[in-house]
């Protein structure tokens, strides 16, 4: 088999014999028997690629995705938070209200829920949690079904302590 060493110069393809020493930069193996045809076509294949400069021809991503507007940052919006409060009562024992604090509240531990029951115990109203509107609502429904009165409000209203101004 012999192969023929061959470089595009001046837009056409040169082949050179067998034994003759290879071209710089941009050469190209042709099989004996190609046509003329395929061997330009491969030529201009492989100047095409080389001549793409860095990257190899790839186009990049584009900075601005279309429907986007440049300079315009889209963040995500986190939900609304609300806080859960406890309120005294005089039904309940103590204890009772730390068992069901740490049963209900994902997280209590048994110094968290002392001082909740604490400070609902002096102050009338404790601040349990912080949260999404959908979790303050699970807590507050599952305190008021084991005995103790508990309501929700939104993070925004009230005192910064935890109390609530009502």
């Amino acid at each position: 088999m012999t192969i023929c060493v061959g470089q595009r110069l001046g837009g056409q393809a040169v082949a050179g014999k067998a034994g003759d020493k290879p071209p710089t930069r941009g050469a190209w193996l042709v099989p004996a028997g190609a046509t003329r045809r395929s061997a330009q076509r491969r030529a201009r294949l492989h100047v095409a690629a080389r001549s793409a400069g860095k990257g190899g021809g790839v186009l990049d991503r584009p900075g601005v995705l279309p429907g986007q507007q440049r300079g315009r940052e889209t963040r995500r919006r986190r939900p609304p938070s609300y806080r859960v409060l406890l309120h005294n009562d005089n039904y309940n024992r103590r204890e009772y209200v730390v068992q069901v604090l740490m049963k209900v509240v994902e997280g209590t531990t048994v110094d968290d829920a002392v001082n909740i029951m604490q400070e609902a115990h002096i102050n009338g109203l404790a601040m349990v949690t912080q949260c999404a509107q959908d979790k303050a609502e699970l807590y507050c429904e599952s305190l008021r079904l084991n005995g103790l009165i508990a309501t929700i409000e939104p993070a925004g209203t009230g005192g910064s302590d935890g109390t609530s101004s009502s």
